[in-house]
C-alpha cells in the first residue's frame, strides 16, 4: 500500500492524530511562553539567579525524551498515562529557548536607548513594556520558533505515553516493520515543523526591530 492510498484510506483516523498533534505542540508551547517570558525578564532584574536557572533548563534538554515522559509518569497531579504527562514534558523542553532568548534580546539592548527613556521620566515598567520587550521581539520570537519546532518533533515520542499525535503511526510502523505507516507519521510531522519553523521565522523578520 502506498502512501497516497493509505492517506485516502484513513483520512479521518489521519486528520484526527494531526489534531491530537497540533493540540500538544500548541498547548505546550503557549504554557512554555506564558512561563518563560516572565522567567526570562526575572533573571535581567536578578543576574544571579542566571546561572542556576538556565543550568536547570540546561539539564532537562539533556534528558532523553522518553526518559523524560517515564520519569514524569509516577508522578502525582502531573503525571499519568496520556495528554497530561506529554504537555508537561514539551513544556519542560521548550522553557530553555524562550527563556534563554528573552533574556539576551532584553540584556542586549542598547544602554544609551535605556538611558534615553530613564531620562524621559520612564518608570521601570514603562521601560520593560516600551523599550526593552519590542527591541528584544526579534530575538524572544526565535526562542519561541526554536521551541515550537522542537516540540513538534517530541510530541511524536508523546504516543509512547498514551497520548496521541502523528507518533501511533511511527511507533505502529516501527512495530510492523510497515515503511509506509512509518512515513504516514512522519511526513505531516515534518511539514508541520517546516510550517511553523516558515510562519514563526517570516514574523521573526516582520517584527524584529532594526536600526533604519
Amino acid at each position: 500500500m502506498n502512501l497516497v492510498q493509505f492517506y485516502a484510506e484513513h483520512s479521518g483516523e489521519v486528520l484526527g492524530l494531526i489534531g491530537q498533534h497540533l493540540y500538544l505542540v500548541a498547548i505546550s508551547t503557549s504554557v512554555a511562553i506564558a512561563v518563560g517570558l516572565p522567567v526570562g525578564i526575572a533573571l535581567t532584574r536578578r543576574p544571579r539567579w542566571r546561572g542556576p536557572v538556565l543550568g536547570l533548563a540546561n539539564v532537562v534538554q539533556t534528558i532523553p525524551s522518553l526518559a523524560l515522559f517515564g520519569f514524569l509518569i509516577p508522578l502525582p497531579l502531573i503525571g499519568g498515562i496520556g495528554a497530561r504527562t506529554a504537555v508537561v514534558a514539551l513544556v519542560l523542553y521548550g522553557l530553555l529557548p524562550i527563556v534563554r532568548n528573552t533574556y539576551t534580546g532584553i540584556t542586549g539592548v542598547d544602554p544609551a536607548v535605556r538611558e534615553a527613556g530613564r531620562g524621559m521620566g520612564m518608570t521601570d515598567r514603562q521601560l520593560l513594556l516600551m523599550v526593552d520587550l519590542p527591541l528584544a521581539l526579534g530575538v524572544i520570537l526565535a526562542g519561541v520558533r526554536i521551541a515550537t519546532v522542537v516540540n513538534v518533533g517530541t510530541a511524536t515520542i508523546a504516543a509512547a505515553i498514551g497520548a496521541g499525535g502523528l507518533g501511533v503511526y511511527i511507533f505502529r510502523g516501527v512495530a510492523m516493520v510497515n515503511d509506509a505507516l512509518i512515513l504516514a507519521g512522519a511526513l505531516p510531522a515534518a511539514l508541520m515543523a517546516l510550517a511553523a519553523d516558515g510562519l514563526l521565522g517570516l514574523a521573526e523578520r516582520r517584527l524584529a526591530w532594526r536600526p533604519k
